[in-house]
């Protein structure tokens, strides 16, 4: 069975460290909630993204780039959304203060987006610098699902990292939950995982779900072996970052179309500091050797209105957004490939099928 990792007012916002809080369980997904239509003659779109995976996990640094402070933000494997604010606020607390003048921010993903508004928050003029916009970057293609997952391996990461993961994630689910609405399409949905997943990545769910509830076999409509259910927010990648880009004009934020061939690049710009948020990018531009593209493949459907929970399990994940409904289920390490496979697709949409094959309402 797959587990999520492998499936799945100041100058920076100052949330009160407060408990956090998370709503209450949806009554109609603790009943029998329906099965997803996955046909074939449902699919409305096919996609593929690379996640920027990075076995040490994300990277969050400053370095002297001749005359200038460059910070790296970058790596976040398929926890981009998830963690863009937390490490946004990171790196943003590394290089602005004692900065005087403007900022420049490579890369116009959720990472880069979020590092942008946070600089603008501070009250400094930010430049976007970025060789594809909304809706042409890689975090367009993300599921959207605030969970952290497939980031790091396990073993491959220092005690330090860690305590820089645990801040991220506390900034960015408080965030993220100050953001829920319309506006940003942001919504809270009751979702199923196979109970071991319960313990992966250092038990977070029992952090940030208070209201976590754990079925057995025949408590719940998965079929075979027992379930957890928690509460977590679903982002509509597409809506999101369109208004995160608007917001950021909005606030006189400049764009600048353009790549970058060699750090020598980056250090001609005008500006004196400079956020590195290019994800995969990094591979090549800064020789990181470590991070490594990891395919994943996707299958919209029709939206069904009724579907109002998200799963995950051996057959892949399922996330309804207002777009359509979400099927994965692919982790292909070392594809540079973004193209979505016909035959993998059809792989995901048989995988989903055989779940609603399965459905069993509890008795």
């Amino acid at each position: 069975m797959l587990t999520r990792r492998t499936l799945l007012a100041s100058a920076t916002l100052a949330l009160p460290a407060c408990t956090v809080i998370s709503p209450r369980l949806s009554t109609a997904s603790a009943t029998c909630p329906p099965p997803v239509r996955a046909e074939a003659n449902r699919v409305i779109r096919t996609v593929a993204g690379l996640r920027p995976y990075r076995p040490a996990g994300f990277v969050v640094r400053a370095e002297q780039l001749g005359t200038k402070r460059l910070v790296h933000n970058y790596g976040h494997g398929g926890a981009g959304i998830t963690l863009s604010w937390g490490t946004s606020r990171l790196a943003t607390n590394l290089g602005l203060p004692g900065h005087a003048g403007a900022v420049a921010v490579v890369g116009a993903g959720a990472v880069g987006l979020a590092t942008a508004r946070l600089a603008q928050e501070a009250g400094y003029p930010v430049t976007l610098y970025a060789k594809a916009l909304p809706p042409e970057t890689t975090s367009n293609i993300a599921g959207g699902q605030i969970v952290p997952a497939s980031h790091f391996t396990e073993g491959m990461v220092t005690p330090e990292w860690r305590a820089q993961y645990r801040t991220a994630m506390d900034y960015s689910w408080r965030r993220f939950q100050i953001m829920v609405g319309d506006g940003y399409s942001i919504r809270w949905v009751p979702t199923w995982l196979p109970a071991s997943a319960e313990h992966d990545d250092g038990d977070w769910m029992a952090a940030y779900n208070p209201a976590l509830a754990r079925f057995a076999s025949g408590q719940h409509p998965f079929g075979d072996g027992a379930m957890i259910r928690f509460d977590t927010m679903y982002v509509e990648t597409g809506r999101y970052l369109e208004r995160m880009l608007a917001d950021f004009r909005a606030a006189g934020g400049k764009v600048v179309v353009r790549d970058f061939d060699t750090p020598a690049d980056l250090a001609a710009l005008p500006d004196a500091l400079i956020f590195n948020c290019t994800g995969l990018g990094s591979h090549e531009l800064f020789g990181d050797a470590g991070l490594t593209p990891v395919r994943g493949q996707l299958a919209i459907l029709l939206p069904q209105p009724e579907i109002d929970y998200a799963y995950a399990g051996r057959e892949g994940y399922m996330f309804p957004r207002p777009d359509g409904i979400v099927l994965g289920g692919t982790f292909e390490r070392g594809v540079w490939d973004a193209t979505a496979q016909p035959a993998d697709i059809a792989d995901i949409i048989a995988g989903h099928a055989r779940t609603a094959a399965g459905w069993r309402c509890p008795a």
